[in-house]
């Protein structure tokens, strides 16, 4: 028999303290027993008034008993449940079903296209097959500025999307990762990025008279939010 591929879509597990939490819980228990046993033992033959502020009480002290006894037993197993969102498609990759998604927009003054076109991007990076995806702009106000920061989005979610993809960004909108990305890289020089433009050492890097020319880098760094750069210190420590 082959095996079976089957895998769990989510893992359940037993919240920690629970030993302490029923020992607190029979504890309560046995302070209601003698509670109950009281009011029966020490049941006022007197007057009226006061059997009837007994029973009163009784009544009020049995039914914070039952509710306390109903939130006990809803907690005496408690569990949470560790969801595999990966595996959803895994397993249900050629059942999942196509999604169109619906954005809105209206007035680029109120709505800046900037705004619209994050939105898009961030839809269009959802984790779902992108064979069954579908996103419309609804632009109610047929802003030229709106339409054309479609086209830019168009072009650049080529490169966003597998960007999304291989490093498993989140939050998949351009705008919030690069305003919230706060991780600093394993070592610093992976922070720059380094273009020669003129290589004194080769023989081409003349001017017109044919004198050789200096060498000439160009050197640019990331900075992210939360992390300090070092303004000009740093940038002297990365040259």
């Amino acid at each position: 028999m082959a095996k079976c591929s089957y895998v769990p879509l989510f893992e359940t597990k037993q919240v920690k303290g629970r030993v302490l939490f029923r020992c607190i819980a029979a504890s309560i228990f046995l302070g209601i027993c003698f509670i109950v046993m009281y009011r029966v033992m020490f049941f006022p033959v007197g007057g009226k008034a006061e059997r009837w502020i007994w029973i009163g009480q009784f009544l009020s002290e049995l039914w914070f008993c039952f509710y306390w006894f109903l939130t006990t037993v809803s907690r005496w197993n408690s569990v949470y449940r560790l969801p595999y969102i990966q595996r959803l498609s895994q397993r249900f990759e050629k059942e999942l079903p196509g999604i169109d998604i619906f954005v809105c927009t209206a007035d680029p003054l109120i709505e800046p296209p900037s705004m619209v076109v994050n939105t898009v991007l961030s839809v269009m990076a959802y984790d779902y097959p992108p064979e069954k995806l579908s996103i419309y702009l609804s632009d109610d106000g047929g802003s030229d500025l709106t339409f054309y920061a479609m086209l830019e989005a168009a072009n650049f979610s080529k490169t966003w999307l597998p960007f999304c993809k291989k490093f498993r960004v989140e939050p998949t909108s351009p705008e919030a990762y690069f305003r919230t990305a706060s991780e600093p890289l394993n070592d610093a020089d992976n922070w720059l990025s380094v273009k020669i433009l003129i290589d004194g050492r080769d023989s081409n890097a003349v001017d017109i008279e044919g004198n050789p020319l200096p060498t000439l880098v160009y050197l640019a760094r990331e900075k992210r939010p939360q992390h300090h750069h070092h303004f000009k210190a740093g940038s002297m420590n990365a040259l």
